[in-house]
């Protein structure tokens, strides 16, 4: 026992309370991965995009996890800006508002960009115009994806950010020295409310961004009956 427990008695307990949280926070952001690298093989294989998968660096910080993830993201909603622009371009007016309107069927939105889609991508599939429709023609998807690159640079940037993921695996002092350095270990309450407040955040955006996609995934494996 530390010689700060017995002027501190809840430490230990603050000390597995951190344990706990931390390895919450490494669940989300393997989620995170996952999720990413099944949207990029969507986008490859039904919009011709070439976006690199991404991989989870064991032996980097939290923060340097969380760019990687953003980076990914911000390619793949370059790739989505570019297709939502080729379908303004090649739609009416009025068949591309249709596209936005979330009380327009999803059938009927499918069927209007499937209009286009063979000249935007050079063959037209039933597949490549649900995944348009899902990502490109829903603001709340695109909203979604949005909202997880905002909590990912919020964790990225906080006492959390500089914590090497694979911490976990040394014990619970050395998460706790990981964490707080040079500060006194009675401030884990500090370090269990940063885990909290992110977590928070973090579990809500990582759960609506992993229902979206699986929404996408969803609906091309349906054109592809």
């Amino acid at each position: 026992m530390a010689q700060s427990d017995f002027l501190y008695p809840q430490n230990p307990r603050r000390r597995q309370e951190v344990n706990r949280l931390h390895q919450q926070l490494l669940d989300c952001l393997s989620d995170s991965f996952q999720v990413t690298n099944k949207l990029t093989g969507v986008l490859n294989t039904h919009l011709g995009c070439r976006l690199a998968f991404i991989e989870m660096k064991s032996d980097g910080t939290i923060k340097e996890n969380c760019d990687i993830i953003i980076q990914a993201m911000t390619k793949i909603q370059k790739e989505l800006q570019k297709v939502d622009e080729a379908l303004k371009d090649q739609l009416e007016p009025t068949l591309y508002r249709k596209l936005q309107d979330i009380k327009e069927r999803e059938t009927e939105k499918i069927a209007i960009v499937q209009k286009v889609i063979s000249v935007i991508l050079g063959e037209a599939t039933s597949a490549a115009s649900a995944v348009a429709v899902k990502l490109v023609g829903s603001s709340v998807t695109t909203g979604i994806i949005s909202k997880l690159v905002s909590v990912l640079a919020h964790i990225g940037t906080s006492l959390l950010g500089s914590i090497g993921v694979a911490v976990l695996s040394l014990g619970m002092d050395m998460i706790i020295q990981a964490i707080l350095g040079a500060v006194e270990r009675t401030q884990l309450q500090a370090a269990i409310k940063s885990y909290e407040k992110h977590l928070e955040e973090f579990k809500a955006a990582s759960e609506k961004y992993h229902h979206a996609i699986t929404e996408v995934t969803t609906a091309v494996k349906r054109q592809l009956r």
